[in-house]
């Protein structure tokens, strides 16, 4: 069932779920939090917080965005990396949660990094799936200014139908070929979110610097058939001090945890089992 609180003017939607150590998930682009809860399922003894970020499922984009954030698309209204923690940062004064386990996948993972930057002692372990600290290369800012210019000329539906072919794993798409209008089915965000967050996303920072501070433990779930995040970027989280589980998933895709939830949900009840976890 859907809970509400706000922030920054907008109403922003989450669920709850299970009892135990809080662990809040935020979900990947542009899908929203639905993205989680196979493995929300396989999950035993945790307090599950699944927001939708703004602009995304039941949450509203809300307020006018920053414009100028993504030089070569400069008009365009960027939602930030800086907003979205934002929101997530109101959403644990609304629950007056003092402190959490986070996990992000793709854009989540980028938003935990900010968090980190902003409120670290209220985040007592991350785990990132598919998300890296680099920022975007050039090849991928040139494909974010594609991307804006395609969604401005004739809609999300092309742009949508690609990541729904693309993002998903051969492997998870080979056995189950339902997945892909499965997850094509929840993206659903306006041409006016899609284009705001392809400018938040190429104007987000290089995160490496933020990486060599992280003093909690990481936990860190590449996939091997990810084409949007390379495994050999996500073994820069090797480099936090408070230490990284890295596992690499040879036959996942950008969207691990829905392609493999029993797997990533496994992972994760381990590594919090263990003595120096969160």
């Amino acid at each position: 069932m859907n809970r509400w609180f706000e922030s920054d003017g907008a109403r922003l939607a989450f669920r709850e779920t299970g009892s135990g150590p809080a662990v809040v998930f935020l979900h990947p682009t542009p899908l929203d939090r639905e993205y989680w809860r196979p493995m929300i399922e396989n999950l035993g003894g945790v307090h599950a917080i699944v927001p939708d970020f703004r602009g995304h499922g039941q949450s509203e984009l809300g307020q006018k965005l920053p414009e100028g954030e993504f030089p070569r698309v400069p008009d365009a209204p960027a939602l930030t990396m800086a907003q979205l923690a934002s929101d997530v940062l109101a959403l644990l004064d609304y629950l007056q949660l003092p402190q959490a386990v986070f996990a992000g996948c793709s854009i989540g993972g980028y938003v935990l990094l900010e968090l980190w930057r902003r409120a670290p002692q209220r985040m007592s372990g991350l785990v990132f799936i598919c998300s890296k600290p680099q920022a975007d290369a050039e090849a991928n800012l040139v494909k974010r200014a594609a991307n804006i210019s395609q969604v401005r000329a004739e809609g999300t539906g092309g742009l949508f139908d690609g990541m729904a072919k693309s993002l998903i794993g051969a492997t998870a798409q080979e056995r189950r070929p339902e997945i892909v209008d499965e997850l094509r089915a929840r993206m659903t965000l306006t041409p006016e979110a899609a284009v705001a967050v392809q400018a938040g996303l190429a104007a987000r920072p290089d995160c490496l610097p933020t990486v060599a501070g992280i003093d909690v433990p990481v936990l860190a779930i590449a996939g091997g058939e990810d084409p949007a995040v390379a495994p050999v970027e996500m073994e820069a989280f090797n480099a936090a001090p408070g230490g990284c589980e890295y596992h690499l998933l040879p036959d996942a895709g950008h969207f691990a945890a829905y392609e493999q939830p029993g797997k990533v949900a496994a992972l994760l009840v381990e590594w919090m089992r263990q003595p120096e976890a969160p």
